[in-house]
């Protein structure tokens, strides 16, 4: 038998080894080992002899952020506990039956709405249902709300006990991997600028750009996880400063997803203009091929320095971020004087040269490090001030302990 769980345990330590910064890997483990010491206290602390319920409330509590699952816990406690009532209501009144159970199912979808237990609506219904249908009301009723809060408890402990991750690094892997996606994007579109270029191809670039969207909702599904491990955890210190980091740059991102899309559909209105012919001068296209290049360097750069806000390469980021916007603007001013001489041949293509440009200048302003520090302080003020309108008290009492350390620190100085 040792022999025979040896190779079971490497298997099982090399998947964890492999995949431990995989969310739905860290989630499996943490809800199995969850639910296994809820069902064992339960086994000791209530008579049921089989008390899957508490396993089961277990399983829905622990998600991957302390966040959620304190917000989770709070709402499936009172789900079950509300549809519990409700039973012991019906059943002192009338029994089981067709009618009934469609009535109780109908109220307790109202009630659960009503006290906002969210998605756990359908959670009221069905814990009314399974004690209205057991023989032993009260005593079965009052079990389910006690198996409930072990299960609800058991989640919160094991989650208190061992914090959960900071999902920062995998936010911001997502974050350069939709970087990455524009940038090739943008580059095949000037790989169109020095060569024929048919309708269909162009028309594929735009199909490409609009497929982005998905990526950017991706992204902040990813993103979401983050900024709720960086809530009530104590193993970060800036959690507010850190989410708006991470929630300003995917904006400006999706800002530029917008840009790239009509981008791409000015390209597409060129190749049915221009009829299989160069959409460009040949210089002009090169000029613009450049340009594009070093603003999809830029955009990369941009997602390295947010997703190395909070670490040491910051300054290195920024540093390659300038250095690709420079070299942006002085290809932008090139190519600007270069359009104006082939609109000069083709006035009939004025419009969609300047609008070409005017995409253009709208991504790199957008990545434009003073533009972003603005949007950085302004979200940190409206944070800040939504925070103390929420919670005025907890603010009031926050600044009483600054003034009140402040005023020790000048004392001792």
């Amino acid at each position: 038998m040792p022999t025979t769980r040896a190779p079971i345990a490497a298997a099982v330590a090399d998947l964890v080894r492999r995949h431990g910064r995989d969310p739905a890997v860290v989630q499996t483990i943490r809800s199995t080992a969850a639910a296994t010491i809820s069902y064992v206290a339960a086994l000791w602390l209530t008579s049921e002899p089989v008390p899957l319920t508490a396993p089961l409330t277990a399983l829905l509590v622990v998600q991957v952020t302390l966040y959620s699952t304190l917000t989770t816990g709070i709402r499936r406690v009172n789900s079950v506990v509300v549809g519990v009532l409700i039973a012991i209501a019906f059943s002192a009144i009338v029994g089981l039956s067709w009618w009934s159970l469609g009535l109780i199912i109908l109220l307790s979808l109202v009630v659960g709405r009503l006290v906002r237990v969210d998605e756990f609506v359908p959670e009221v219904a069905i814990s009314a249902m399974l004690v209205l249908g057991v023989t032993r009301v009260a005593e079965s009723a009052w079990d389910r709300v006690l198996e409930t809060l072990i299960g609800a408890t058991v989640g919160l402990l094991f989650n208190i006990l061992f914090v959960p991750p900071v999902w920062v690094e995998t936010a911001g892997e997502s974050i350069t991997d939709l970087a990455r996606r524009m940038r090739h994007l943008l580059l095949g579109v000037g790989e169109q600028l020095t060569e024929p270029t048919s309708v269909a191809t162009a028309a594929a670039r735009l199909h490409e750009a609009r497929r982005l969207d998905d990526e950017v909702a991706g992204v902040d599904g990813a993103l979401r996880q983050a900024e709720d491990s960086l809530r009530f955890n104590p193993r970060v210190r800036e959690g507010l400063l850190n989410r708006v980091v991470l929630r300003t740059g995917l904006d400006t991102l999706e800002i530029c997803v917008v840009v790239l899309r009509a981008l791409t559909r000015t390209m597409t209105d060129l190749a049915k203009r221009r009829d299989e012919r160069e959409p460009f001068v040949r210089e002009t296209g090169r000029a613009l091929g450049e340009l594009l290049e070093h603003v999809a360097d830029a955009l990369v750069s941009f997602a390295v320095l947010v997703s190395a806000q909070i670490s040491v390469s910051a300054e290195a980021a920024e540093r390659r971020l300038a250095a690709e916007l420079a070299a942006a603007a002085t290809s932008r001013d090139r190519a600007a004087d270069l359009l104006l001489s082939d609109v000069q041949r083709h006035p009939g293509d004025w419009q969609l040269h300047g609008a070409l440009l005017a995409e253009i200048d709208r991504i790199l302003a957008e990545l434009d490090p003073e533009h972003r520090s603005r949007r950085l302080m302004e979200e940190l003020d409206r944070r800040g001030r939504e925070e103390r309108e929420k919670h005025p008290r907890v603010s009031a009492a926050r600044q009483w302990l600054g003034d009140r350390w402040n005023a020790t620190r000048v004392r001792r100085g």
